[in-house]
């Protein structure tokens, strides 16, 4: 299969998504950009997304052989991230039942999508190994989309997933390059499953998993190198194009603002999916109802607000738009969900993360590096959970480092434009034609 722009320069792009909660936004807003520009986009994902794509203006196919929730509701999910015992294990499940153990099922639904819609690029995920399988298969120009920090550690970052900060002594190291082992190895792992859906489409078995991403042409990080670990030289195929932040449409309604004209005010917001946050988040009203301080706690679905305690200072709400709540903010206390983080440092509001999984220790870690803020283990009782927060309002250290990253966030080009600009110019060089959108 070979790309083929269409006569007037309007790409034909089909982007692959699912639903992985944080990673929504920065997979819709993607969208919502290239349509913006006039391209053709088709989003293949669970049909929970399908509202979304088609009011950004793009087509829908939803899932045929691979995964597909049909909304966001706490029973269809297909990984509970408490119900497992370890970090580890939780990885291992995502792996299988969404990562790589679907791949040729991920790989055969975006071919057969980008077989009836002549395509000129594929936007992959970073964590759907199948989706990055279809562009090598389909021989179809292919970026990479992550909606966070590289899953690949870039040079000089330490291995993703326990939250490390950058090594300083030879220990720190030996620490990085044991645990960068037992890391691959659980990734090799799933090897079978990658190699099984390569060798059904006529490709070369692999070494070893990772490797995968090195069939497509470019890794689209959505952060910012203000917020990340300092890289000395990236790769040629790695570009930042800054945090694409768009607030879901259910998140606007239900909350009118915080009350109070007094600091301190802080908001909270924890995981919009199914990750056993109840009981922190019970020990963290308890910790906010003894303090002198208005509080918003924003809850998504997964939850009830009567599952919490009840303080006058405290208001627990199933959504707000957190867009009109960080500018009053002065702290924000959050999983580290990437999104929410980076959208709290663009207002230049500092964090207590207390992360539970998946990205947010590497979030939390990256927070506590440029001094924006501080982590906390989840686990902590209500009296440390408060001293952190108090902490955080008495040292004025904290809201500079947040508001130096925010100033550095509002001088990069926008997001939107860079991932359009990205996009438009690998598929200018794989073809040697100019794009001229719509």
């Amino acid at each position: 299969m070979e790309a083929t722009l269409a006569p007037t320069g309007r790409l034909r792009i089909v982007v692959a998504g699912w639903e992985g909660g944080g990673n929504v936004p920065p997979i819709v807003a993607a969208v919502e950009a290239l349509c913006a520009r006039g391209h053709d986009v088709t989003l293949v994902a669970d049909d929970s997304l399908a509202g979304d794509a088609r009011a950004a203006g793009a087509h829908f196919v939803g899932w045929k052989r691979a995964p597909n929730l049909p909304d966001r509701s706490p029973a269809n999910a297909l990984v509970r991230d408490h119900e497992w015992p370890d970090p580890f294990a939780v990885m291992s499940a995502w792996c299988e039942r969404v990562f790589v153990g679907p791949s040729e099922a991920h790989a055969r639904d975006l071919i057969d999508v980008m077989t009836v819609r002549p395509t000129d690029l594929l936007v992959a995920s970073d964590l759907l190994f199948g989706s990055m399988l279809a562009g090598e298969a389909a021989q179809i120009p292919t970026a990479v989309l992550a909606p966070n920090v590289s899953l690949s550690p870039l040079p000089g970052h330490p291995p993703f997933g326990p939250g490390f900060v950058p090594a300083a002594t030879e220990a720190d190291h030996a620490r990085d390059r044991a645990v960068a082992e037992a890391v691959e190895d659980l990734w090799n792992s799933f090897l079978p499953h990658l190699n099984a859906a390569r060798m059904s489409l006529g490709l070369q078995p692999l070494a070893r998993l990772l490797d995968q991403r090195k069939a497509v042409d470019l890794h689209l990080l959505a952060t910012s190198p203000a917020f990340d670990f300092p890289v000395a030289s990236p790769p040629a195929d790695v570009r930042y194009i800054g945090p694409l932040l768009r607030e879901p449409g259910w998140a606007a309604d239900g909350c009118d603002g915080f009350k109070g004209q007094a600091e301190p005010r802080i908001l909270v917001s924890f995981s919009t999916t199914e990750q056993g946050q109840r009981s922190v988040l019970v020990r963290l009203v308890e910790a906010l109802g003894a303090l002198p301080v208005e509080a918003i706690v924003t809850l998504g679905n997964m939850i009830e607000a009567s599952d919490l305690p009840s303080y006058p200072n405290v208001r627990v709400v199933a959504s707000g738009s957190h867009e009109a709540l960080l500018p009053r903010a002065t702290l924000a206390i959050t999983h580290g969900g990437h999104g929410t983080t980076l959208r709290a440092l663009r207002h230049g509001v500092p964090l207590l993360v207390m992360p539970m999984g998946r990205d947010q220790n590497e979030n939390a870690a990256r927070i506590e590096y440029h001094g924006a803020g501080l982590r906390l283990d989840p686990a902590s009782a209500a009296g440390d959970i408060a001293a952190a927060i108090c902490r955080l309002i008495d040292q004025p250290a904290f809201a500079h480092n947040a508001r130096r990253i925010a100033d550095t966030l509002r001088a990069e080009p926008p997001a939107h434009e860079r991932i359009v600009a990205e996009i438009e110019g690998l598929v200018a060089r794989r073809c040697a034609r100019p794009i001229c959108a719509a």
